[in-house]
């Protein structure tokens, strides 16, 4: 049966700090220590975008993770209706790399709209964590 942790956070910067804490806190709970770096970093890019380009002032964001097996998915939905958009990094540039560090990390990513929002979702492969395990054919 996956396993499921859910929380709602609030539009301020420094939400994201307790959003990198509570899924580290996950991971650790669910025995997940192989790509914590990867996992953390994209946490903490997909929460930032929502912060910075989602969610509308005065609402909250909701940060989903679900382990099935060995595949772990990190899901931020927010209510606004901004498209996100990977874009290459300028090497100039100070910001815009959120997305594009994401898609690179995750070993899959993605967007699903809503009428009233979007998920941004990226997926992992994992050790899997016991309990987890899908019996065999």
């Amino acid at each position: 049966m996956p396993l499921l942790r859910h929380r709602r956070f609030p539009r301020a910067r420094a939400s994201v700090r307790a959003v990198r804490e509570f899924a580290l806190s996950t991971l650790m709970e669910w025995g997940i220590t192989d790509r914590q770096d990867d996992i953390r970093l994209c946490v903490s890019e997909l929460a930032t975008n929502a912060v910075l380009h989602g969610v509308p002032p005065g609402r909250q964001y909701l940060l989903r993770l679900s382990l099935d097996s060995n595949l772990l998915k990190v899901e931020v939905l927010d209510s606004g209706d901004g498209d996100p958009e990977v874009r290459e990094p300028d090497a100039e540039g100070c910001g815009g790399r959120g997305l594009y560090l994401v898609q690179e990390l995750a070993d899959e990513f993605g967007v699903i709209d809503h009428s009233l929002g979007k998920t941004v979702w990226a997926v992992f492969k994992v050790a899997a964590a016991p309990g987890t395990e899908h019996p065999g054919p």
